[in-house]
């Protein structure tokens, strides 16, 4: 990954670019930990998506051990070369590689740099991200939310409730809203999905319920689309009669493999990034500053099509403007937040 400062965030892909090649994408979440590799000209996964349970207490030697059980699954019999980029969501705020935050894995993690101790476990440079980041950047990139400008606020309802804030398609890191307050409590201990089996809510009660927690969320960012991803996005058809949105509703188009995807994608732009290190499995031009040769044969995309590569362990990127589709449809007004 390139060298960045101190306590920075991770490095946030440029709107509209786009890769070709293969990533590998690691998703670490309360209940299970994820890999495969992954087509970055369609977003779909190029190998077996392979899963083992989070270990519990899921401390950073365990989780990193079943990491590389799981990688190296996905990689058996394959001919993946060192260089081919790595990236991992992990549920936590991410700064210079290292956990913030521990919500929903083991307080082990604090301060410790991620990147190293995963990179350590399966031999090869992984870039850290928050999992919903990630999950977002892929919905932004293939998914529900592919060429929309404006404010868009995807939601990952599971174990808990993950927050990915975007603007005019630029990602704004580790907004950890499923922390904000709600009747006393942080509000995914009330929403989410592992709240509502908990509770033993019925999808009308949770629902509502879970559309204060909407209302909060459009009072604070005006969002011009929502995406629902986790595991309750599945059943938007049992529940969205009962919220009330201003802001148009879509269910993620990548479902649990969207934070495998998402992190896959952010590490091959972290290294085709200008400035980087030169990594030739992932070279990109920036908006403006000319095409590569793949994009010189055929006009700029608002999304990747798949297209044959040159060699398995050759990446060459296009980048492309996000379609002006403009902001979404306002379908209800909502009221102004109460005065302090």
């Amino acid at each position: 990954m390139a060298e960045r400062a101190k306590r920075d965030d991770p490095p946030v892909p440029e709107p509209g670019i786009r890769l070709s090649g293969e990533s590998l994408g690691i998703d670490v979440g309360g209940t299970g930990v994820k890999a495969a590799l992954v087509d970055l000209a369609t977003g779909e996964l190029s190998s077996e998506r392979i899963r083992e349970k989070t270990p519990h207490p899921a401390t950073p030697d365990a989780v990193a051990a079943t990491i590389a059980t799981v990688v190296g699954r996905v990689l058996e019999g394959r001919d993946a070369p060192a260089t081919i980029p790595a990236g991992c969501g992990l549920p936590g705020v991410i700064k210079d590689g290292r956990l913030m935050t521990a919500a929903n894995i083991d307080s082990g993690w604090l301060e410790v740099s991620a990147e190293e101790v995963i990179g350590a476990a399966i031999g090869r440079p992984v870039l850290a991200i928050n999992d919903a980041d990630a999950a977002g950047i892929a919905e932004m990139t293939y998914g529900a939310g592919a060429g929309h400008l404006g404010t868009v606020l995807l939601l990952t309802i599971g174990t808990g409730i993950g927050t990915a804030l975007f603007i005019d398609g630029r990602l704004v890191p580790n907004m950890e809203l499923g922390h904000v307050e709600m009747r006393g409590k942080d509000a995914e201990t009330l929403v989410s999905g592992a709240s509502r089996e908990r509770r033993g809510l019925g999808w009308k009660r949770w629902a509502r319920e879970f559309d204060q927690y909407l209302d909060r969320m459009e009072r604070y960012f005006w969002p011009d689309l929502i995406i629902l991803g986790g595991g309750v996005s599945k059943d938007l058809a049992r529940y969205e009669r009962w919220l009330t949105t201003r802001a148009p509703i879509r269910p993620a188009v990548h479902l649990n493999a969207s934070g495998i995807i998402g992190a896959a994608f952010a590490a091959a732009a972290a290294v085709a990034t200008p400035g980087g290190p030169s990594v030739d499995t992932a070279v990109a031009t920036k908006p403006g500053r000319g095409r590569s040769t793949a994009t010189k044969r055929a006009a700029p995309r608002p999304r990747a099509t798949p297209r044959a590569r040159t060699t398995a362990a050759r990446a060459t990127p296009e980048v492309a403007a996000p379609a002006a589709t403009g902001r979404a449809k306002r379908t209800k007004p909502k009221p102004a937040p109460p005065q302090a």
